[in-house]
């Protein structure tokens, strides 16, 4: 019988022989690399082009959903829109009212004058070289000089008293410089200031100015100005309320669709945006609603008020809103409906939270 022994060599060799040749073809065949898998999410980088593409394309889309959604209730936009254009005609009207007294008042105090009266002794060229320094003075629109010979020709021809003046031995009216203080200065304080230094002067006899209205007038301009001020703080707090009531309303119309945007990751911002051009809108439709009733109101009082200034001689015409102060009220109207807008938002939606 023959032994197995001397046969293990033979087979250890054939093994080792097969994996070195294996490990060879290893070695001599290109090793191609598996993919490693990503594990967990993969955020993706987005560049800041692309997110303020994002953020214009999310605004132009609420201001023309939001506008969209005014326009599918009609009847209460309008209702909203004529009460926010009442609460601002009316502080509007009255302002154009006030501009309109200071053109008045400002043509009174251009008609005023100061009347120096000069002293018996002082001659033409003395009164003439006294007026040109007059003239010059910063506060002083015009200086003219009346000889006491022109002064008793007017004396004459408008009291009807000429045979009368005629018999006189001398001439009693007395040199006079009529000055019209500049539009600017013509305060109280300023015109008594030019009362002073024209009374210091030692050619001078008396200064006559009627003080008296001129104060008169100052004090009711002022007085106007702080009226027309607080009625126009009253009526856009009535705005803001009025506004702030209707974004309160749509935000409880869409308190699911706010919950869900707000489920899947919504930011406030998200959510807020729409209301504030809701807000926007009314305050922007209100206040051109405005401008119309105001341009149809003073076209309609525009004749009568004419007809008057034409009975006083006086050419004194209503000025109305211009195009650029109609688009300074709507912008003013636009910029309280996004502030009412801001504060009803800021006040409800927080309480929205999802659960």
């Amino acid at each position: 019988m023959k032994s197995n022994r001397p046969q293990k060599p033979e087979r250890r060799n054939r093994m080792g022989a097969s994996q070195m040749s294996r490990a060879e073809r290893q070695q001599r065949s290109p090793r191609v690399e598996q993919p490693v898998r990503a594990q967990g999410a993969v955020q993706s980088q987005m560049s800041w082009r692309d997110k303020f593409d994002a953020w214009s394309a999310h605004h132009s889309n609420s201001a023309i959903e939001s506008l969209l959604r005014m326009l599918e209730t009609p009847l209460q936009s309008a209702m909203t829109w004529l009460v926010i254009a009442i609460a601002i005609a009316l502080p509007a009207a009255l302002f154009i009212v006030f501009s309109n007294l200071q053109q008045i008042g400002q043509a009174w105090q251009d008609s005023s004058q100061v009347s120096v009266f000069l002293k018996k002794d002082v001659n033409a060229t003395q009164a003439q070289d006294l007026r040109g320094r007059l003239a010059q003075r910063p506060d002083v629109l015009q200086a003219s000089y009346i000889s006491p010979e022109q002064a008793l020709a007017e004396f004459k021809q408008g009291s009807g008293l000429g045979e009368l003046a005629s018999h006189l031995d001398e001439n009693p009216l007395p040199g006079v410089i009529l000055i019209t203080p500049k539009m600017v200065d013509n305060t109280p304080a300023a015109l008594a200031e030019l009362q002073q230094v024209l009374v210091a002067s030692p050619l001078v006899a008396d200064v006559r100015l009627d003080m008296l209205w001129v104060k008169r007038l100052h004090q009711f301009i002022a007085l106007a100005e702080r009226f027309v001020t607080a009625l126009a703080g009253l009526l856009a707090l009535g705005v803001l309320l009025v506004i702030g009531n209707t974004i309160r309303m749509a935000i409880e119309n869409r308190r699911d669709e706010i919950l869900v945007v707000k489920l899947v990751g919504g930011t406030d911002a998200y959510v807020r945006r729409p209301f504030l051009y809701t807000g926007l809108w009314f305050g922007v439709g209100g206040g051109i609603v405005a401008s119309l009733l105001l341009a149809v109101g003073f076209w309609w009082l525009a004749a009568p008020v004419a007809q008057l200034a034409d009975l006083y001689q006086s050419s004194f015409r209503l000025q109305g809103l211009g195009f650029i102060e109609s688009l300074q009220l709507i912008l003013l109207a636009g910029v309280t409906g996004l502030i009412g807008a801001w504060i009803a938002v800021a006040r409800h939606l927080y309480q929205i939270q999802p659960r």
